[in-house]
């Protein structure tokens, strides 16, 4: 009996050893996610609110998943609402991070205290819908298509078909940059439909034919068409190079001094796997 229980006491420790041997080989195994950036969100917990510029929602949703997942102590919550929003917002305590899709003004720099953090460089291209056969527009021919002088698709080698605009509102940095560049400051005709966003934008232009508006090349598919522009093709690498002028950065702006989650938050977006997602997203990385 005796010699019995010491063969199952050695069995039963046998089994134990290696039961704990397993266990400690799961847990000296590293993942990504605890040796990578995200590490930084060990710890940390409570709730983070950001909004603004559209154009900057995929990488905040992507960056926000990411976190989260890795630490569901921490909440971010990501709303639109345009640049002119987002600065408003941080400024007034409303949220901790303001996207805008332009540089701060002075007067807003001043007035609440604000600091920037570029992510990511952006395009903003005039867009058709795919079956136009317009492929390619002077800038003269696109301000007076936008100024309501040409109303007509027949009248730049298009259809015979009445232009149908598409326009954001005036908070919209996307509008401001597309004004500003490609417009270079012409009228936007009083009678173009006023879109929130530039995920509204796409779904307007690419359900109607006669239709001209403008997007963030990040959101730039096969839903879309982009007509050349002055010879020049629409492309990211385009825009990186110079060679498209309608540029932009796309940036984070805070208020005060930053809590720990919200510092946190800016350097993943501005780190290796923030570039990530600013690639995914159809951007260009900010220069290292």
């Amino acid at each position: 009996m005796r010699s019995r229980r010491l063969v199952m006491l050695a069995i039963v420790t046998l089994a134990s050893l290696v039961l704990l041997a397993g266990c400690g080989d799961r847990k000296a195994e590293p993942t990504a996610r605890s040796t990578g950036p995200l590490s930084a969100f060990d710890g940390l917990s409570g709730s983070l609110d950001i909004a603004g510029g559209t154009a900057h929602i995929p990488v905040m949703n992507a960056a926000a998943q990411s976190i989260m997942e890795h630490n569901p102590q921490i909440r971010i919550t990501v709303a639109g609402g345009g640049s002119g929003v987002g600065v408003q917002k941080v400024g007034e305590g409303l949220v901790h991070i303001g996207n805008a899709g332009r540089a701060l003004s002075d007067d807003e720099r001043t007035r609440y205290g604000l600091q920037s953090w570029p992510f990511a460089v952006d395009g903003v291209c005039a867009v058709v819908h795919p079956d136009n056969s317009v492929g390619a527009l002077s800038g003269d021919q696109l301000r007076d298509l936008f100024a309501g002088a040409v109303a007509n698709w027949s009248e730049v080698g298009g259809p015979d078909a009445a232009v149908h605009l598409f326009t954001r509102d005036e908070a919209s940095g996307t509008r401001k940059v597309f004004w500003k560049k490609a417009l270079q400051k012409g009228d936007i005709a009083v009678g173009a439909n006023v879109v929130a966003s530039n995920g509204a934008m796409k779904t307007a232009v690419a359900g109607d034919p006669a239709a001209l508006g403008y997007v963030s090349l990040g959101h730039l598919d096969a839903q879309l068409k982009a007509p050349a522009l002055d010879g020049v093709d629409v492309t990211q690498d385009h825009a990186a190079r110079g060679v498209y002028p309608v540029v932009r950065k796309l940036y984070m702006n805070t208020r005060g001094e930053l809590s720990p989650l919200t510092q946190a938050f800016i350097d993943y977006v501005t780190g290796p796997a923030g570039r990530e997602f600013v690639q995914a997203a159809g951007y260009l990385p900010m220069p290292e």
